[in-house]
């Protein structure tokens, strides 16, 4: 499966964006997706992952009750919400999939495929 992110974008803080990962192929129904970001001169971080089915979500303590994952199949896509965002919340955001198990979870090594990123600044 390749992934698409878009989305991100200049915002101030307290604005929202809305980050797509579109994917391509036809069973994409069939992969959980994480999102992730890395800061300039950080580690890559788990922000939220999504099972199959949408019917489970998990967030990082950081961005829980302001950020929200969903996922469309039918258009091969998962969105994340990012509402009251922060300067904190500035990073490149990358969307991860993967089809062995029903929920990725936090652990990027769990996932074997990966977005190329969208950029994501937040201005004070």
């Amino acid at each position: 499966v390749q992934l698409q992110a878009s989305g991100g974008g200049l915002v101030q803080t307290g604005g929202s964006l809305r980050l797509s990962c579109a994917a391509s192929g036809r069973t994409f129904g069939s992969y959980a997706v994480g999102w992730f970001r890395q800061a300039p001169g950080k580690e890559r971080e788990f922000v939220s992952a999504i099972s199959w089915s949408g019917g489970r979500t998990g967030y990082a303590d950081s961005v829980k009750g302001r950020f929200t994952i969903s996922r469309d199949n039918a258009k091969s896509t998962v969105y994340l919400q990012m509402n009251n965002l922060k300067p904190e919340d500035t990073a490149v955001y990358y969307c991860a999939a993967d089809s062995s198990r029903y929920y990725g979870g936090s652990d990027h090594t769990e996932y074997a495929y990966w977005g190329q990123g969208t950029l994501v600044t937040v201005s004070s």
